[in-house]
């Protein structure tokens, strides 16, 4: 006879949004497609553990959209697959399943960023190198 059980786990995860300067822009924020076989773990994201098995993408990884696909990436000032063009911030942290290589996101297309506390590091491009509408502080 087996002897089944409920267990129940609760989870905290704190998002770090020091980068955002104000709140300008947050909530009309663009619902994306995150293309997540081009993060870098550790990088861009926390790799699960067994607690909390989903990867966590970090809030506020630059992001550009990839031409050929139409998915956001990364954005890579020297690439030329369409991420080398910033299209915004993911502005919040933003969970995935191991072995998944979509996951949805939300896009700061406008706003203002701290750019001296975003989680990788970055150099804001040139105006002709964006789509975004962002005020650096």
């Amino acid at each position: 006879m087996s002897d089944y059980q409920v267990l129940t786990t609760a989870t905290t995860v704190t998002d770090d949004r020091t980068w955002l300067a104000s709140l300008d822009g947050v909530h009309e924020a663009q619902t994306i497609t995150v293309d997540t076989s081009k993060l870098t773990a550790g990088t861009h994201y926390t790799p699960g553990t067994q607690n909390q098995p989903r990867h966590i993408i970090k809030s506020g990884i630059p992001l550009g959209k990839i031409t050929a696909s139409g998915l956001y990436a990364p954005y890579n000032a020297a690439a030329s697959d369409g991420t080398q063009v910033l299209a915004g911030f993911l502005v919040a942290e933003t969970a995935f399943t191991p072995g998944s290589t979509k996951t949805a996101g939300a896009l700061l297309w406008r706003g203002e960023v701290q750019a001296s506390k975003l989680p990788v590091a970055f150099a804001p491009p040139a105006a002709a190198n964006t789509t975004a509408f962002i005020h650096y502080r």
